[in-house]
C-alpha cells in the first residue's frame, strides 16, 4: 500500500488589515495544535518518506512545529495554496514514488480531496478542521483518482 497523508494547517491568526493572506502566521493555539499533530503521527509511526508544503507562512509553520519526522526530503509547493482538489491530485500523482507523502495544505481543497479520494465525490464536504490530519492508502500500481482510497485513519487536535 501507498499513503497519502493529507494535513491542514493548525490555527492561524486574524488577517490584519491589508495584510497578504500568504503571509499570516500561526496563532499560539495553532502551534500547540501542529506539535500535537507531529505527536500523533510519530506515535502512529505514520512518518513520511517525502513532505510537500505550501509555501504559506502557516503551513510552514505547522511544518516546522510538527518536529521530527525522519524525513530529509521537504520540498515547498507553491501550486498547494488554494488548490482544487485536481491540482492536488496531480501533484500527489508526480510524486508516486513517494510510499508515504505528506501535503501540508488549506482547505477547501484539503477536505474535498480526501472526501473525492475515499467517496467519488466532494460536494459541500466540510470535515477537515485546522490541524485535521487524513491518512489514505492507495493499492501499490493504483493511480491517484477519485473513489481508489481506503480513508484508514483520520484525527485532529
Amino acid at each position: 500500500m501507498r499513503e497519502l497523508i493529507l494535513l491542514r494547517h493548525a490555527h492561524a491568526d486574524a488577517p490584519a488589515s491589508g495584510q497578504d493572506d500568504l503571509l499570516r502566521p500561526l496563532s499560539a493555539t495553532g502551534l500547540a495544535e501542529a506539535r500535537a499533530a507531529g505527536d500523533w503521527l510519530r506515535e502512529h509511526a505514520l512518518l513520511p518518506d517525502r513532505v510537500l508544503c505550501s509555501n504559506a507562512a502557516r503551513t510552514r509553520q505547522t511544518l516546522a512545529a510538527l518536529g521530527e519526522l525522519g524525513c530529509t526530503d521537504v520540498r515547498e509547493e507553491a501550486a498547494i495554496y488554494e488548490a482544487s482538489p485536481g491540482t492536488l491530485i496531480a501533484l500527489a500523482d508526480v510524486h508516486r514514488d513517494a510510499r508515504r507523502l505528506l501535503l501540508i495544505g488549506h482547505n477547501p481543497g484539503l477536505e474535498q480531496l480526501a472526501a473525492l479520494l475515499h467517496s467519488g465525490q466532494s460536494g459541500d464536504y466540510r470535515g477537515m478542521p485546522p490541524a485535521g490530519v487524513a491518512v489514505l492508502e492507495f493499492p501499490v500500481e493504483a493511480a491517484i483518482e477519485p473513489g481508489v482510497a481506503r480513508l484508514s485513519r483520520f484525527w485532529w487536535p
